[in-house]
């Protein structure tokens, strides 16, 4: 059974590799620096006793003094700058007691310049610290490269400006056309729906009249009129349009509903 040590050094990343998990049936607990004192035995004691917990999410806050001898795979998501802090990941799982093969995995972004520049500068600090504590390496030679330069040189590389990614011209034409419909059925719709309220009011105005109708105050309608020019707009036409609110998305079928039913009346 393959139980794995999955090291970040971000609390975020470890986030998005929860989100990950959470889509296959596992089991994992996970241990950073917002763990109380007091529950971490209790998180480390899961993860090495329960056959079902087959992976712990650490920070490099979990990378010192505790025993995983029951994990077999060490997986660093990224780099830290110090050789030291990899080693000390390492060794939750590579130490006296383990019983089985240590399967460690470091994940480069392929192209990434400053990962790529890390693992080297990773290397060279390994290299140095066994030239200086070793003796009996074979370490003849370390390379070490100025920090300024390779930062220069970075830096270089991150601000030259890119050639714009190549443009797909037939999907901008098929957006674009699809843009054009979805506008111009919007205003159709709109159109129709103007035409249908003022209709409504005609038709609920010919239910209602009698033949002694009182003639209504054109005063009132002249102060009702301003009040509702004051809340359209106008069109390029310089038609007035008048935006509805629905409550809520279950209004529109409500709606739908009602119009078809209204279709379907007998003639």
């Amino acid at each position: 059974t393959r139980k794995i040590v999955i090291f970040s050094e971000w609390r975020r990343m470890l986030d998005r590799i929860e989100l990950r998990l959470e889509q296959f049936d596992t089991n994992w607990v996970r241990l950073d620096g917002q763990v109380p004192q007091k529950r971490r035995a209790e998180i480390v004691a899961k993860f090495q006793d329960d056959p079902e917990c087959r992976a712990i999410l650490m920070t490099n806050a979990g990378s010192t003094g505790l025993n995983l001898q029951s994990a077999n795979t060490v997986i660093n998501v990224d780099l830290p700058w110090n050789p030291a802090v990899l080693e000390q990941r390492i060794a939750r799982a590579h130490r006296m007691g383990q019983k089985n093969p240590v399967h460690i995995y470091k994940l480069v972004t392929v192209g990434d310049l400053i990962e790529e520049k890390l693992l080297t500068t990773l290397s060279n600090k390994q290299e140095l610290a066994d030239a200086a504590i070793n003796l009996d390496n074979d370490i003849t030679e370390v390379a070490m490269g100025s920090g300024m330069e390779n930062l220069k040189k970075q830096l270089e590389v991150i601000l030259t400006p890119r050639p714009p990614a190549p443009v797909d011209a037939s999907m901008l034409r098929r957006v674009a056309a699809e843009s054009e419909q979805l506008q111009t059925k919007r205003e159709k719709v709109s159109e129709a729906s103007g035409q249908l309220i003022q209709a409504a009011f005609s038709l609920a105005g010919e239910l209602i009249s009698t033949g002694n109708q009182v003639p209504v105050d054109p005063h009132a309608v002249d102060a009702l009129t301003e009040r509702l020019t004051q809340c359209v707009n106008h069109d390029d036409q310089g038609r007035p349009q008048l935006t509805i609110t629905l409550a809520d998305p279950a209004s529109l079928r409500s709606l739908a509903e009602n119009l078809v039913r209204l279709l379907d009346l007998p003639k």
